[in-house]
């Protein structure tokens, strides 16, 4: 089986999409976000999409991440030094 894992990290969330490949069925989990350490928030929703879809990591054949985090900042016009 292939699974595809999409990963959006949010200011308070990070959200996981799994989609079984094959089947079009799809799991998805919410976790906190980690802003010290966001990989912390990943690596924890995506081993619980995992377990929800009863597949091992290996299963995984492709990981695709965004965050609206950044997209926000852009948008809000927030940052570091930003004179925006």
């Amino acid at each position: 089986m292939a699974f595809r894992l999409g990963v959006d990290v949010g200011g308070t969330f990070t959200d996981i999409l799994l989609i079984n490949e094959e089947t079009g069925e799809t799991h998805r989990y919410k976790t906190s976000s980690t802003p010290e350490d966001q990989s912390i928030g990943v690596l924890h929703g995506i081993e619980q999409a995992c377990k929800a879809a009863g597949i091992p990591l290996s299963e995984v054949g492709e990981v695709l991440h965004g965050t609206t985090v950044a997209t926000n900042a852009i948008l809000e016009q927030k940052g570091p030094g930003s004179g925006w």
